[in-house]
């Protein structure tokens, strides 16, 4: 997924420097991939509020129950957090630069709201 995400914001970035296209067509498409991506950043954003909240839940039993067994519980959960944490960073930013990239193709058409 990131190296999809990646691609495609490159891509936009490209055909942004272009004053020669079907921007009708082209923001279309590009509203469509918003919203898959935003599909994306909900489900990853549910999924990193579960572990968060699953490794929470075990560090507060570990220190209730001083139960050794639940340590590597603990570093599990750790170890899923911190790149779903990175995944979602990425996605997040992502659509937010894509709702930058919507702004700058209305406004190869014609003015509009532009964000400085």
């Amino acid at each position: 997924m990131k190296k999809r995400i990646q691609s495609y914001v490159k891509y936009i970035d490209e055909i942004l420097k272009e004053d020669d296209r079907d921007w009708d067509k082209e923001i279309k498409l590009h509203l469509d991939q918003i919203a898959f991506f935003s599909h994306e950043r909900l489900i990853h954003l549910i999924v990193f509020c579960l572990v968060a909240i699953c490794t929470v839940m075990s560090i507060i039993a570990f220190v209730i129950c001083q139960e050794i067994m639940l340590l590597p519980l603990i570093i599990l959960l750790f170890v899923l957090l911190i790149p779903y944490c990175m995944h979602y960073y990425l996605l997040e930013n992502s659509v937010q630069k894509m709702y930058y990239q919507y702004d700058e193709m209305q406004n190869k058409k014609e003015a509009y709201f532009r964000v400085m």
